[in-house]
């Protein structure tokens, strides 16, 4: 059982709203976590036939045994709960009444906006953070490890390796949303456009050649990245929004959320694959990026992470406004800290000119400290992002 960071967030809103509402990719704990939370809540999952045919055969019926607040796991699957618990709340707004669960972002943010708004406190939960890892765990994988392995709870608790886990996740999860909600015919056509996308990770995301190489029209690409990010599979950071008077490259940039999907989609399936495959600062990059996520996620806040570019080459990995000021940074794979490395970091910070708060550079060592300015943070200090202080 992980403590998850979520925990004080959904707490949190469950003071305030009377519906809380826990979104993420399927596998991700949202289950796990509701359940001991508001372990003294009913419990009902909406996948189970039995529930979900009393719930439409006789509604009224359904929700008078939860008078007083329940768990409704994977709500979206049935649409009317939504409208249902409207009437409920607004009768009786005491906080943290039902929670929801729901694996596609889509329909359960579509039942939400249209008969909840201003009710629900939602949250997103993404697989593990570093600092939801046990340190024996973490120090026992090692980055590559790690990183080869992925963060999805299950494949920290049970004696499964990633190639078997993820075959049967994209098998069983992802292409069966996939059809649900844009009815894919060729499934061939859409497995290669997931690892052409894995290929890309890290890198502006071009539609028109993603969608040239999968062999589908550019508007297919289009939906089937939309439905990626709204299952939190996919993350597309965008351009940091202000220009400083400068040309600045406007396209996002596209990530996989969980970075041991990205290696099994690229077909690693070692260690020693990973360590010398020629897109390991990528994946690198992907698993910092996803850092970075979760912990505003965790908090409760939305992302506001941004990348910068310029048309000269001038760079930030990720960009931030903190106390009225842009924090950068910069991300390198290697193990070493290089000379190359700092002045990297120097100079991802010059885009903002005196905005700019000290750089951070994130690199594959051990070590964390301050050089000529820029604060150089080994791959574990990624552990603390977003707890105090």
């Amino acid at each position: 059982m992980f403590d998850r960071a979520l925990s004080p967030t959904l707490n949190r809103l469950a003071q305030s709203f009377p519906v809380v509402a826990v979104t993420g990719p399927r596998q991700s704990g949202k289950t796990t976590l509701v359940r001991r939370v508001f372990a003294d809540k009913p419990y009902v999952s909406l996948e189970d036939p039995a529930e979900r045919a009393f719930a439409l055969e006789d509604p009224r019926g359904f929700l008078a045994r939860f008078a007083a607040g329940a768990v409704f796991d994977e709500a979206q699957r049935w649409p009317d709960l939504f409208s249902y618990l409207q009437g409920l709340v607004d009768a009786d707004r005491s906080p943290g009444r039902f929670i929801l669960t729901g694996s596609q972002q889509f329909g359960l943010l579509s039942g939400v906006t249209q008969s909840l708004a201003g009710r629900v406190g939602m949250t997103r939960l993404l697989p593990l953070s570093l600092g939801e890892l046990p340190a024996g765990d973490v120090e026992s994988l090692g980055l590559d490890g790690l990183m080869l392995r992925g963060l999805y709870p299950a494949l920290h608790v049970q004696p499964v390796t990633p190639e078997d886990w993820f075959a049967s996740y994209v098998a069983t999860y992802v292409e069966r949303d996939v059809r649900q909600v844009l009815n894919v015919q060729d499934l061939s056509a859409f497995q290669r456009f997931l690892r052409l996308c894995a290929g890309r990770t890290g890198q502006l995301l071009n539609l028109s050649a993603l969608a040239g190489e999968s062999g589908i029209a550019q508007s297919t690409a289009r939906a089937w990245m939309s439905v990626l990010e709204a299952s939190d599979l996919a993350y597309l950071l965008p351009p940091y929004h202000r220009n400083f008077g400068k040309r600045v490259v406007k396209s996002p940039k596209l990530y996989l959320v969980d970075v041991g999907l990205a290696c099994w989609l690229l077909g690693i399936r070692s260690v020693e694959v990973l360590n010398l495959h020629p897109l390991r600062g990528a994946l690198f990059e992907t698993w910092v990026m996803g850092e970075f996520l979760k912990a505003r996620l965790n908090a409760g806040q939305p992302p506001d992470l941004y990348f910068w570019r310029d048309n000269n080459g001038l760079e930030a990995d990720i960009v931030f406004e903190m106390a009225g000021r842009l924090q950068s940074v910069e991300i390198k794979s290697g193990q070493t800290v290089t000379p190359d490395y700092i002045r990297a970091g120097q100079k991802v910070a010059r885009f903002a000119n005196g905005e700019a708060l000290p750089p951070w550079l994130i690199y594959a060592g051990k070590e964390s400290y301050e050089r000529s300015g820029v604060r150089v943070m080994g791959w574990r200090a990624l552990a603390a992002l977003g707890q105090p202080g």
